[in-house]
């Protein structure tokens, strides 16, 4: 796809950079922390009824195993559809598996620039940059970077966008 502007024409192409390896096991972690008590759940929920229906008994079980693949299985597809990259005039992701999301932010736009490190993220040595853009759609977020390269890309981000002409409204 060809964009075309006032002073130059830009080929917009997929983002080069993936995540951090280490972001499957991060994602992991969070789809089985929320996806074993659903599936654990409802198998307890059939286990406890006094009058079961052998059919419950399959679906819940069905139910329970359909969680587990979906924990173990969904940070793969995350990992493979997720990418981001940073150039000099923009900030770059895309994401999504069914509905791909692209997201482009003119460092011209750019207000702050955040890094995240939560419990399981500091764990597995990843952290997340969000750049928050004068626009509608929200903040640009990259998720799943080594710890020490999202230092650098918010120091990066920074330094290139104050440097960058325009006032990010």
């Amino acid at each position: 796809m060809r964009v075309l502007s006032e002073a130059r024409e830009t080929t917009l192409r997929p983002p080069r950079n993936r995540p951090d390896p280490r972001a499957v096991s991060w994602w992991t972690v969070r789809w089985l922390s929320f996806m074993l008590p659903l599936g654990g759940g409802a198998a307890a929920a059939f286990w406890f009824l006094t009058d079961r229906p052998p059919g419950l008994g399959v679906a819940a079980a069905a139910f329970a195993a359909g969680c587990a693949v979906l924990a173990l299985t969904a940070p793969h597809a995350q990992y493979r559809v997720q990418r981001w990259e940073v150039t000099g005039e923009a900030v770059y992701t895309r994401r999504g598996l069914l509905t791909h999301t692209w997201r482009v932010a003119p460092m011209s736009r750019v207000q702050t620039v955040d890094t995240a490190r939560g419990p399981l993220q500091r764990l597995f040595g990843l952290a997340d940059v969000t750049v928050t853009t004068a626009s509608a759609a929200g903040a640009v977020k990259i998720e799943g970077l080594d710890e020490k390269l999202a230092t650098d890309l918010a120091a990066r981000l920074t330094a290139v966008t104050q440097a960058t002409r325009g006032d990010a409204t």
